[in-house]
């Protein structure tokens, strides 16, 4: 837990300040993100299964701009 005492004359902007630098140097910040976005480990059969279908997909698509049924897109800089 991160504790911060309020010095002799200081605002309250300045010890909220101190605060949150405490905060982030202490990686709560990053470690709640962690927690929040948590995905389980996939085994290596569903890992497979998506590049398969990610790989079906890629190669529809490109047959489908080959025969002329989907037009090609640039990438404009």
């Amino acid at each position: 837990m991160i504790k911060v005492e309020r010095k002799d004359n200081e605002s309250v902007e300045s010890l909220i300040r101190r605060f949150k630098k405490k905060v982030l140097q202490n990686g709560v910040v990053l470690e709640a993100r962690k927690r929040r976005f948590f995905e389980p480990q996939k085994s290596k059969k569903q890992l497979r299964e998506e590049a398969k279908r990610r790989n079906k997909i890629k190669e529809k698509k490109e047959h489908l701009r080959r025969i002329g049924k989907l037009e090609q897109k640039f990438k404009r800089y």
